[in-house]
């Protein structure tokens, strides 16, 4: 290998240590809720080298190659995690503040129709108040007494009746109505807190996305291109030996389920949308993260679902991957921060990663944490 490309090597698992270091502190803030588990490497960096190597032969410059950038690999795998994580983050936050603005207007809307009826009961004991001043001010029951008529008396002692049936009842209205106006001003608050908390959550989520993608990209700057060609190779075979690796414990011998009718529509989406670009927080038409592409197309599909991985599986019915059919999701790694759609032949349609594409790839590519179904039987 020349001596320019050993040097750029060099400098990009010196990034490696380096984003390692800085990277220590926090991984887990973006998703405190649930305990973080970052990708494992699929195979070991001794086994991505190449085939004719053995313990007795000499190292090969070749071999030296593969065993850093097996490093970067690995590194590049966890720097994405942790921005897939923080991205997931994001969207719940931001699912979190449209909720939350959307309850702060329908509060509004209750103050103001509240407001109003206020006022109205209010004219109604002013007027009630104003015909007793322009009797003399003196009481139903006072003037009943002093009438000659017993029965105007008694007509009026049923009116009177009425009257303080009604006046009663008003009051209790315009109470009820100025307690209804109290609590609501206090949702309101309460809502308003609660978004300016998700508005500072959001911030922190996209922040530390932008923060682990820029250290992706500052590693793969370092490389040369024979260099990142290579590493794609490399990131090539890894996830066909964990795909083979998963084939090979025969789980599609049992795996036979199919397609729903729904399910078939969120398929047919989803494949629609390969070959446009990963954008983290996007959910279409043009760009895609891998929970925005899950719910769209269940949405599409007529039946909308959480928008997160994470409240993807939380809320979802679990069914056992040997009873999967086309148009369940499955859900990788212990924290839930991946999804993708199962469409059939141990294939899955996803959104990777920043810098990738909409893509059909192998199901056991990635550490299954388990399958759920949006649609019912």
């Amino acid at each position: 290998m020349g001596r320019g490309r050993r040097s750029a090597l060099a400098a990009a698992v010196t990034v490696v240590c380096a984003v390692t270091v800085l990277g220590a502190s926090g991984t887990a803030f973006a998703n405190a809720q649930q305990p973080t588990r970052r990708p494992t490497p699929t195979a070991s960096a001794s086994s991505s080298s190449s085939p004719s190597s053995s313990p007795d032969a000499p190292a090969s410059p070749s071999d030296g190659l593969d065993k850093d950038l097996e490093a970067v690999r690995t590194k590049l795998d966890t720097l994405y995690h942790d921005a897939a994580v923080a991205t997931e983050a994001y969207n719940a936050a931001e699912e979190k503040s449209k909720k939350q603005s959307a309850e702060i207007v329908d509060l509004a809307r209750k103050i103001v129709d509240g407001q109003k009826k206020l006022d109205r009961l209010k004219d109604r004991a002013g007027a009630a108040a104003r015909a007793q001043y322009r009797t003399g001010g003196l009481p139903p029951q006072a003037q009943l007494l002093l009438s000659d008529d017993p029965q105007s008396f008694l007509d009026g002692a049923g009116r009177v009746l009425e009257g303080e049936h009604a006046a009663k009842g008003l009051i209790q209205e315009m109470t009820r109505t100025q307690q209804d106006l109290e609590q609501y001003a206090d949702d309101a608050n309460d809502r308003w807190e609660q978004l300016e908390a998700n508005r500072k959550e959001k911030a922190g989520a996209k922040k530390r996305i932008q923060q682990r993608i820029k250290e992706a990209e500052k590693l793969q700057t370092k490389l040369e291109k024979r260099q990142r060609d290579r590493l794609a190779q490399l990131e090539k075979q890894a996830a066909q030996r964990a795909q083979t690796a998963w084939l090979d414990t025969g789980i599609l011998k049992e795996v036979r389920g199919k397609a729903s009718e729904a399910g078939r529509k969120a398929v047919k989406f989803a494949t629609a949308q390969i070959g446009k670009p990963y954008e983290w927080g996007a959910e279409g038409p043009k760009t895609f993260d891998c929970s925005g592409l899950t719910s769209q197309a269940w949405a599409a599909a007529g039946r909308p679902i959480p928008r997160t991985s994470q409240e993807q599986w939380k809320q979802l019915r679990h069914v056992d991957i040997k009873d999967m059919r086309p148009g369940d999701l499955i859900i990788y790694f212990d924290d839930a921060s991946h999804v993708a759609m199962y469409v059939g032949d141990g294939a899955i349609i996803h959104a990777p990663r920043p810098g990738r594409t909409v893509t059909l790839a192998g199901a056991g590519e990635m550490p299954i944490l388990g399958v759920v179904r949006p649609d019912t039987d």
